[in-house]
């Protein structure tokens, strides 16, 4: 058992776009950032949190009010680094007991530079979002002042219409081994393996993990590959990753997908698998529109019912965007899950082509592994249809 260090307590302020502000102590690094506050309801996996790329952009407030446990390793990172903009939490454990761990959460914020708050009361600020929606947000130690905060982030530019795919994807490819990410130079393809091709719109590598797993050769490229050089790795199957933000200005993405189903350099349509933003770019590339959800779904206890078989999945989800079920074109798309809490799109196939995309995250880091299987059926598909 390890004891955190102690500091001197500095004020933080939270203040929403609403006018309504939260007064705590800081921790993580001495600073300010703006972002969309947000809420998640997953009890553990903060570090799988704070890693994943699909927070970019914004404030994330746990609603467990204990939070810092058991610190943080190397092992249990979802990416390269964190991306949450600030860090929300009630209270942050004065000790660490775990014998993995090799930090505590405040050192491992404050040396990526992340500002964080606690001892606020989130169950009201959690409610606040719920009624009010996801709200743009200062969180500050640096800054004190109520009246300037407020205006700050009603100025702040927001989620919408912003493509932060850009700023969170690789900036070269890389394979996926069984010990992590390696150069794509220095790796040979694995024999009996299919080959798949990860689009990196924020990927977590919990998903790199799941497709090794189920027996993939895994090659994670660049947001701005077009589909011609996509088609020049001669794939078995194509991923669409999750990624941050708003689905619709990631327009090099759509166009690529577009291409590879409607005019394929080589002819043959790839087999296809979105997760998250994944699917909400498949859904545009086939003729759907997205919406912004009001406080977007963030956390491990999400019920979606499967429509083919009855059965209601418990899931792992972050997003704040989704598909309109309405706009989707019914002579292409077939309707596969539902959420049971709100009615919302979670999945869907192509009636004709070897295509399907779910909202949620079947790699489940962290989470229940209800949806695990997911993976196994990509690979069966890809090799029912292997050219």
């Amino acid at each position: 058992m390890t004891k955190v260090k102690d500091r001197m307590a500095k004020k933080a302020l939270l203040a929403l776009e609403d006018g309504t502000v939260f007064e705590g102590n800081a921790i993580g690094a001495i600073g300010e950032c703006t972002g969309e506050a947000v809420f998640n309801t997953s009890m553990t996996g903060y570090q799988e949190v704070l890693t994943d790329p699909s927070y970019r952009g914004q404030i994330v407030a746990m609603t467990y009010p204990l939070i810092g446990n058991y610190g943080v390793n190397s092992q249990d990172v979802e990416s390269r680094r964190i991306w949450v903009e600030g860090f929300v939490i009630r209270e942050l454990s004065a000790t660490v007991s775990n014998p993995a761990a090799e930090k505590d959460l405040d050192t491992y914020l404050r040396e990526q530079g992340i500002p964080g708050i606690q001892g606020i009361d989130t169950r009201e600020l959690t409610e606040r979002l719920r009624t009010v929606g996801a709200m743009k947000a200062v969180l500050s130690s640096v800054d004190l002042d109520p009246d300037s905060l407020i205006a700050k982030a009603q100025s702040s530019p927001g989620l919408k219409g912003r493509n932060l795919v850009r700023g969170v994807s690789c900036e070269k490819p890389y394979k996926w081994s069984e010990k992590g990410p390696v150069d794509i130079s220095h790796s040979a393809s694995d024999n009996g393996r299919v080959k798949v091709v990860v689009i990196d719109c924020g990927v977590k590598y919990g998903i790199l993990r799941s497709l090794y797993s189920a027996g993939c050769d895994v090659t994670v490229v660049p947001a701005e590959t077009t589909a011609e050089e996509i088609a020049s790795m001669k794939p078995d199957g194509l991923m669409l990753s999750n990624g941050p933000g708003d689905p619709e200005p990631v327009v090099e993405v759509i166009e690529t997908v577009k291409t590879l189903i409607n005019n394929p350099p080589d002819g043959k349509p790839l087999p296809i698998f979105g997760i998250c933003l994944g699917q909400q770019i498949l859904a545009l590339a086939l003729g759907g529109k997205t919406f912004k959800l009001k406080f977007g779904h963030h956390g491990a206890n999400h019920p979606v019912k499967d429509l083919n078989t009855g059965k209601v999945l418990i899931t792992v989800q972050n997003h704040g965007f989704c598909v309109d079920i309405d706009s989707l074109p019914a002579d292409l798309v077939e309707i596969t899950r539902i959420n049971l809490n709100d009615q919302t799109l979670e999945g869907i196939r192509h009636k004709h082509l070897p295509i399907f995309s779910v909202q949620y995250h079947p790699e489940a880091s962290p989470g229940p592994h209800d949806a695990k299987y997911m993976f196994d059926r990509f690979v069966d598909m890809i090799k029912e249809h292997r050219r």
